[in-house]
Formats: structure tokens, sequence, C-alpha cells
């Protein structure tokens, strides 16, 4: 199955998806079991760029109780000229107190030590349970190991490593043609629940060998995350620990210069890149059948608070996990997102079948629209009253699994 597999997500026509992966130009990495999670699965990783010059930029969670490794990357880094990533999979540092911040200092302190760089060009990142200490003889001992591992291909281990409730690693490699020639971009990714409303108990690391300015890397970075790992839910729930990180090692010569056609050739097919692997993200969704897009077009003011009541209901995410075509799920939802609106003139329409109008049921064919929500991928689109607002949101479904899943996380 090809990379860009979703009808949502239209392929770049100037990038080839290169199906045996590998880096960018001046990028090493490495993943490794370090001991933190059981049964010596891979639970660490480690990303560098050896490029001086190396420009970067990052969003963070929004959330209120900020990991360790985001605080300290976010208070101790450069965030524009960042280097190297360490990562562990199996414990968040959340909610681990001062001891969280200082064991968060001491593995971009051991990482810094082993690529040779300064500690303010290594971020930090870690997912996994809440409220447990780090163990940090792993940390110790996955550093090392990770460092002897480190190559140009490595890309495949690390996705590996960053996993936790995933069930299969997140990544894509892409040779993009420009102007002034071609550049590699690659990607890893993980997350699977505790999705929304911003990011997720999400990583993803991106890396190109392009020259790109780091206001450049800033501005493309900020775009193309709000149109993908801010566009998804799964269950609703805000991580604490949500990193994404750009980096550019120049390494290729090739120079994406602002507002010229490669920025805009080299932006499309980041943005793609981003939102597919955002799909990938809500279709693992802890046990997910289905994902379900919402489309929501009316007043600016309400378009995305009504989009997020419906990727969030639970009762509509029942309804999608077991394809039961069963609007007044929907409407119940955009009711709760604009109370007081009553009577609410709404428009629903599910794969393109009207089955409301300005708040009333629309004569439909049952048949057809009951084999429409058998899909894997079901689209819903509202309107609601007013204009100039158009917004989407990408969700899964809620079934037993995840139910399991998350009953036995810590067990």
């Amino acid at each position: 199955m090809s990379f860009f597999s979703s009808r949502w997500i239209e392929a770049p026509a100037n990038a080839t998806v290169v199906e045996a992966g590998g880096l960018p130009a001046g990028f090493r990495a490495a993943g490794v079991a370090a001991g933190i999670k059981p049964g010596g699965v891979k639970d660490f990783g480690l990303l560098v760029s050896d490029a001086a010059q190396t420009t970067s930029a990052a969003r963070f969670t929004r959330s209120g109780a900020l990991a360790a490794p985001v605080l300290v990357t976010q208070r101790h880094t450069q965030l524009d000229a960042l280097r190297a990533v360490v990562v562990n999979s199996g414990n968040a540092n959340a909610a681990t107190g001062g001891r969280g911040i200082d064991d968060a200092a001491k593995m971009q302190g051991g990482a810094a030590m082993v690529c040779g760089v300064g500690e303010s060009h290594v971020a930090v990142a870690s997912t996994g349970v809440i409220g447990v200490p780090l163990p940090m003889d792993c940390v110790t001992q996955g550093t090392m190991a990770a460092f002897h591992e480190l190559r140009p291909d490595g890309d495949i281990d690390f996705a590996e490593a960053i996993r936790t409730t995933d069930a299969y690693p997140k990544r894509v490699t892409l040779d993009i043609e420009l102007s002034g020639g071609t550049v590699r971009l690659s990607a890893q990714a993980k997350g699977a629940g505790m999705i929304s409303p911003g990011f997720a108990t999400l990583l993803v690391f991106i890396q190109t060998d392009a020259r790109l300015s780091a206001a450049e890397c800033d501005l493309l970075l900020g775009v193309t995350v709000k149109r993908s790992f801010e566009r998804v839910s799964v269950d609703g729930q805000l991580s604490t620990s949500d990193t994404v990180i750009l980096l550019a090692s120049g390494e290729s010569g090739v120079a994406v210069e602002p507002q010229t056609d490669d920025e805009r050739s080299f932006g499309e097919a980041l943005d793609a890149t981003l939102r597919q692997l955002a799909l990938m993200v809500v279709r693992d969704g802890e046990g997910a059948r289905r994902i379900g897009r919402v489309v929501v077009r009316g007043d600016h003011r309400v378009v995305d608070r009504v989009a997020r009541a419906v990727a969030d209901s639970a009762l509509v995410k029942t309804a999608l996990y077991g394809g039961d075509p069963n609007w007044g799920r929907i409407i119940q939802a955009v009711g709760a997102a604009l109370p007081g609106a009553a009577p609410l003139a709404v428009d629903i329409a599910i794969e393109g079948i009207q089955v409301c109008a300005r708040g009333a049921r629309v004569p439909h064919e049952p048949d057809a629209l009951a084999a429409a929500v058998q899909r894997e991928e079901v689209e819903y689109e509202i309107g609601v009253p007013g204009e100039g607002g158009e917004t989407e949101v990408f969700f899964s479904d809620l079934g037993h699994e995840y139910v399991t899943i998350n009953a036995d996380y810590t067990t």
C-alpha cells in the first residue's frame, strides 16, 4: 500500500516515496532496547544531525501539566538550532516533580556528550506511563548503545523505538524535486491514544537536507501542524508530552527561499506528509475500525467548536465503530456545541447523502446510507448558520479494544 493511502490526502506531484526509507544527508539515527519496557523491545532512540548549520523549529502540547522533557526542551534549548533528539518510550517522565526535571536534564546532557554537541542543541522527549520516575540506569545504557548504532538508515529502528500502544511504526521518506535539485524529507511519528484537542500523545520528528532558514522552518512547521496534528482526535484527551520537531541539515545544498515555487513545492510535500501521518495516528486509534472526517461550514466563530464536538462525541464515535448511520448522534453533538441556538438550522450529509436540512430530516435511501458508513473512511459534512468559516477534523471510532487497552495500560 502506498504511504499516501487516504482519499483525503493528495500525494504531492513532485515527490517520490522511498519505500526502503533512509534519512536525508547529514542525519543519523538509532533505536535500541534500553530496558525501560519489558521484553527486550526497542524503547530508546537517538537522532543527530552532523551538520553544524542545522536549523530547526518545534511545537509542543498546550497542557497545563507539562512533562519534564517538554519543560527542559522549551527552557534550555535553542529551538531554532537543534542538532539532536533523544527520546524514550515506556515512561513519560511526567508528574515526576523536581526529580523528573533533573532526569530530563541528565538525559539531555548524556546525549549531548556522545553526539558532540552543546546541551542547548539537544531536544528531549519521553512517552509512556505518567507519574513513574524514569529509570536513569536504563537511560545511560540506552544513550551509549544508541550512539554506537547511529547510521543513515537508522530511521526504521528509531521509529520502532518511540512506539507505546501504537500497533505499528509510522514513518516515511520522500525525495522531492525542486528547481535546484533533489532534497530528501523523512519523518517518524508515534501516537494512538490520548489524541486531542491540540496534538496528542504524539511525538513527531521530521528531517530534511534542504537548506532552510530558521524562520522558514518555523513558518512551514507552524502552517503544516495546524493542518495536520491539530486536526485530529482519537479520544479528546490532551497529552502532557506532545512534541513535533523539524530539523534541516542543509546538506543537499538546495536552498528553499521564501515566496518561491520551491517553497510552495516543498511546503506541499511537507503538508501532505504530515496530514497522512496524522491520519495514520487516527487510524491506529487503539483498536479503531474506521476513521471519520467532519467538515463544518458556517459562522467562522463556531465551526471549529462544532467540528471538535462531533469528533470527540462518544456517541458519534461508537456509531462510527458499529457502522450505524444514526445521524441523530451528530445533531446532538452540534446542539451541545451551540447551546441556546434553538431552533438550530443545521444541514448534515454523510458520504454525500443529505440526511438533514435546516434541522429537519431529509428523505433518503436508508440502504445506500447504511452501505456508505461501512467504509473504512466516512465523511460527514455539516452546515451551521452564518458564513465565512470552514474547518475539518479527522477522528477515530471508539470500540471495545480501546477500553481494554486503557483499562490495562499500567498492569
